[in-house]
């Protein structure tokens, strides 16, 4: 079971993008929603780094290459961004995958082509 903050964490993060899809809708492209949540992390005081590049690893051999995350909100917590009619089973393996090579514990994967953005929040722990 994840500590407390991991909670707080995720709960705000949630409530900034509820606070984005309430002022965006449904149906913008995803890099629309990337920016929105940018801002609103920024004016919430939530410590996050977009875009965050974690370097591959294979054998224990850093590749050279980097895998980009959407967003690691406070060191601990991997956010990826989608705008897709439905969410696939390779969305939330990609998010899994993530959360396995950048040794963090919780992803959320918030579908921000929903009515209702309650319904496109998934939240996986590793």
């Amino acid at each position: 079971m994840l500590e407390e903050s991991y909670n707080q964490i995720s709960s705000k993060i949630i409530k900034a993008a509820i606070e984005v899809h309430r002022n965006t809708g449904p149906g913008l492209l995803e890099s629309v929603y990337q920016h929105c949540l940018f801002e609103e992390f920024r004016s919430l005081g939530i410590l996050f780094k977009a875009q965050a590049r974690i370097p591959l690893y294979y054998k224990n051999d850093n590749t050279g290459k980097d895998f980009i995350l959407d967003f690691l909100v406070e060191d601990k917590v991997v956010v990826e961004i989608k705008s897709f009619e439905t969410v696939l089973p390779v969305h939330l393996s990609q998010l899994l995958t993530y959360l396995r090579l950048s040794n963090k514990k919780l992803g959320l994967l918030i579908n921000f082509n929903v009515p209702v953005l309650k319904k496109g929040i998934h939240r996986r722990v590793l």
